[in-house]
């Protein structure tokens, strides 16, 4: 990191650092979570859903970039080994051993919302202390955000479906 890059960060690097390698850790089993559900994926508005879901992937693959590079930037090291994400991560990787499209976009909401928390915690811990830190938590908190309300309107549209269908007589 630059003398003036130091200068202006006020946050213990080494926990920041370890913040950011779990996020990074958590970024990677996202990715792998929305890319194999989509593809496994099975149910009503899959078609839909599915095109949706791969460019969650690709998006939580560019926060992984970003992730990276910034733990670069502090001068730390990037997890470097996939076998160590389950380690650092405190959002876990669900399984798709259900393939129903309910079931794998309850375990994405899940993985969401647990990136939220860790995205609140990284801006709330380097707010007026790393500016550079914070703005790339807060962006793509808010892609997180964006991403669990996607969820929550596809899981809604499913249950109105179930609801509608429970109402036909044959």
């Amino acid at each position: 990191m630059g003398r003036e890059a130091i200068k202006v960060v006020s946050v213990d690097i080494d926990e920041l650092l370890g913040m950011l390698n779990a996020a990074l850790s958590e970024e990677w089993l996202a990715y792998y979570q929305y890319w194999i559900g989509a593809r496994l994926m099975e149910g009503p508005m899959r078609s839909e859903v599915e095109p949706e879901l791969l460019l969650h992937a690709d998006q939580e693959l560019g926060h992984a970039v970003l992730v990276v590079n910034r733990i670069i930037q502090l001068g730390g090291t990037p997890v470097i080994n996939p076998s160590e994400w389950t380690k650092h991560s405190r959002c876990s990787y669900d399984e798709p051993a259900d393939s129903y499209i309910e079931v794998i976009l309850e375990q994405n909401l899940k993985g969401e919302r647990c990136a939220i928390n860790r995205y609140k915690e990284i801006a709330d811990y380097t707010a007026g202390k790393d500016h550079v830190t914070h703005q790339m938590a807060v962006q793509i908190m808010n892609e997180e955000l964006e991403h669990e309300n996607d969820i929550e309107d596809w899981l809604t549209d499913l249950q109105r479906m179930k609801d509608e269908f429970k109402k036909i007589r044959f």
